[in-house]
């Protein structure tokens, strides 16, 4: 997938509203590609800002780059941004956004890079019952104590590690953003490196130094990634195993268990549910 050519929104000035009386400022957003393309609405650059972020979709999958890693964050995930972190936001579909941006005297708990955090059913409900408050709280009233609660519960939150480190050298570099093309390209080491202008040798090196991850690691996440986006999409668990390269499905299914600790199927179900 071509992350230079998926929709993502410009940075929210609410990011940049410090108020320790408004610990949480929250914000609703339908994003659609379709409707940004039409109204011509150009990309942002990277960005950062002095409220600490909350990105969390209710519904829809979207791509999240903080500094060196990408995650493809599904909505039984959200991504914690903290302040003055630069990131982007990219969306490949629709895309029902609920950002939570937080004042740096509210952070205390919370992680000092970015992470992707696993949102359970309250916290999903905190989240959603914050958006409906928005900013009409004040200290010590019932918003204010809901929004106590929502902190509370997102600094106990589970931290999910399926992330792709990205590189600096541009060997690798050239090697990623192809396979972000094209994820279901299962081609070797070999074959990379003549892509890379490197031998297979070096470039295994160069992958793991760069990305602290093996090759095969990293496609492993890639492959992942594509899994959970696809199943947001509700495509079919065989038809995604075979278009990912892989030639037997109860190899993938079990890949897939191994690493998430459910099948596709489970998973997908359990997002539905969450």
């Amino acid at each position: 997938m071509n992350i230079a050519k998926l929709t993502r929104l410009a940075p929210v000035v609410l990011g940049y509203r410090l108020d320790a009386a408004l610990p949480v400022i929250p914000l609703a957003l339908e994003v659609s590609p379709q409707r940004l393309q039409a109204r011509q609405v150009g990309c942002a650059a990277v960005h950062a800002h002095p409220r600490g972020q909350l990105i969390y979709a209710s519904s829809g999958v979207m791509r999240v780059i903080c500094g060196r890693d990408i995650w493809v964050v599904p909505p039984s995930q959200a991504v914690w941004v903290p302040p003055d972190q630069e990131h982007e936001v990219y969306f490949p579909g629709d895309v029902a956004l609920r950002n939570l941006f937080i004042d740096p005297t509210a952070t205390t708990g919370l992680p000092l890079r970015c992470t992707v955090l696993r949102v359970s059913p309250l916290l999903k409900e905190l989240i959603l019952k914050a958006v409906r408050i928005g900013e009409e709280y004040r200290p010590e009233d019932a918003g204010w104590r809901l929004m106590q609660v929502l902190l509370d519960e997102l600094s106990q939150a589970e931290e999910t590690p399926l992330h792709l480190p990205m590189a600096r050298d541009g060997r690798v570099m050239r090697v990623i953003e192809a396979l972000l093309e094209n994820p279901e390209d299962n081609r070797g080491l070999d074959h990379w490196a003549t892509l890379a202008g490197a031998s297979s040798r070096t470039l295994a090196r160069l992958f793991a130094a760069e990305t602290g991850l093996t090759f095969g690691v990293w496609r492993k996440r890639l492959v992942l990634q594509e899994t959970v986006k696809r199943l947001d999409q509700g495509q079919q668990v065989t038809r995604i195993a075979f278009d990912l390269g892989y030639q037997s499905l109860s190899a993938f299914i079990e890949m897939f268990r191994k690493e998430l600790g459910a099948s596709p199927r489970q998973y997908a179900r359990q997002q539905q549910d969450e």
